[in-house]
């Protein structure tokens, strides 16, 4: 099979009707290896991604990035036509995503019961801030608020000053890979059955619940048995991972920083052989990482002081030569013109026209994981607003131009 044809999910297809970020990475992990996902979208302003980091245009570098090889279908669903429409395309369906607030769907008249009388086979992935059950489940929350009951964000930033927020929405984005995991588990479920004619899998098993602060909280290692068992409650040791030493950001002669992870028991000692430390490499003290962690400060003062005298390239090539792990700290600059991302195929070039202008190979970040020794080839970048509307409603649902007026808001717009 050639790279282009690889398709492991092609024949499955997805009814997308969430905004954001959190079911659309799902969503668009699912089209990236080829299932059909037709995202729905409100008449008029569509998902308010397309207004997000907006710098020329009417849609974002950010909506085209998380929406890529996807179909976009307007449909009202607060009318009795746009969610009759819904309900047909779950019934042709294999999963559904979305990431309302609980109780919206049911409110709509599109709750799991109902969705699941259209398609006793679907599929249901449902994320939200707190999960669809407990006291808090009615809250609204985004991905900040989610990070920070999750319990991440209190390790980031510096000791002394108060918590940061990491430069991308990383509750969503995990929220997404789980909500897609849990997906292609019940998808798994689903077909192993009818296999084994095992019979349909119930309701309560083809619910998937997605909390975005249970995403986060799942990341947090052993934060929770760390302090239940020894009272260790860890806190934010700005640039280092607490207790491993020495691994830091460091400073070099030309201004630039380099990261450097050399808390190996047998990786410290080449790496203070390196900086010309070996009293440091010697040291009984410093032979574990629970030694070197309780000497953390005097450590990366010696290290600091080394990286300090070379520029930063120096300074990389003298450790690699170690065998020591380290690397440049990249700008999007430096990804875009890296051999390492280029060779795997991971920035893909595509013109995007603004509405005002085309702008010429413009780089996309590509797909992960690969597969066939390159990321698979982008089909199409975020689709603009309904362009796949009469494509997906006369083709799939056979519907005539009067119901999809009625079904998509057109009808009320020529009404107004």
């Amino acid at each position: 099979m050639t790279q282009t044809g690889i398709a492991p999910l092609e024949g499955v297809r997805v009814l997308e009707l969430g905004n954001y970020i959190a079911a659309p990475t799902a969503g668009r992990m699912l089209a990236d290896f080829g299932a059909e996902v037709i995202k729905v979208e409100r008449p008029g302003t569509g998902d308010e991604l397309r207004n997000w980091r907006l710098h020329k245009g009417d849609t974002s570098m950010l909506y085209r990035t998380i929406n890529r090889n996807k179909k976009s279908v307007v449909l009202d669903l607060r009318t009795e036509a746009g969610k009759q429409a819904v309900l047909k395309l779950a019934a042709k369906s294999d999963i559904l995503l979305e990431n309302f607030r609980p109780g919206t769907l049911e409110k709509w008249g599109l709750g799991p019961d109902v969705l699941n009388e259209a398609n006793p086979d679907l599929i249901i992935t449902r994320i939200s801030a707190f999960g669809q059950t407990g006291p808090l489940s009615e809250r609204p929350g985004f991905a900040a608020v989610a990070e920070a009951y999750g319990g991440f964000r209190n390790l980031v930033g510096d000791p002394d000053r108060p918590p940061v927020r990491v430069g991308v929405s990383i509750g969503d984005s995990i929220a997404g890979l789980y909500a897609a995991f849990g997906s292609m588990m019940s998808l798994y479920q689903r077909e192993a059955r009818r296999r084994d004619a095992a019979g349909a899998v119930p309701l309560t098993e083809r619910i998937i619940d997605v909390a975005l602060n249970e995403a986060m909280f799942s990341m947090m290692e052993s934060l929770i048995p760390d302090y239940q068992a020894y009272g260790v409650d860890r806190q934010r040791v700005g640039g280092r991972m607490d207790g491993i030493a020495p691994s830091n950001a460091y400073f070099c002669k030309d201004g630039a920083s380099i990261v450097v992870a050399g808390n190996g028991d047998s990786i410290f000692q080449r790496y203070m052989e390196t900086i010309g430390r070996p009293d440091l490499a010697a040291d009984p003290a410093l032979q574990s990482n629970a030694g070197r962690w309780a000497r953390r400060e005097e450590l990366d003062q010696a290290i600091g002081a080394w990286t300090g005298q070379l520029d930063s390239a120096e300074a990389l090539t003298a450790l690699d030569a170690a065998g020591v792990p380290a690397g440049p700290i990249y700008t999007a600059a430096d990804i875009s013109s890296d051999s390492q991302y280029a060779a795997r195929n991971m920035i893909q070039k595509f013109d995007v026209s603004t509405g005002e202008e085309t702008l010429a190979g413009v780089g996309f970040p590509g797909i992960v994981p690969v597969i066939g020794e390159q990321s698979l080839p982008i089909r199409n970048l975020g689709p603009d607003l309904g362009e796949n509307t009469t494509e997906i409603l006369v083709g799939l649902l056979g519907m005539d131009e009067a119901e999809i007026s009625a079904a998509s808001g057109r009808e009320e717009a020529l009404q107004a």
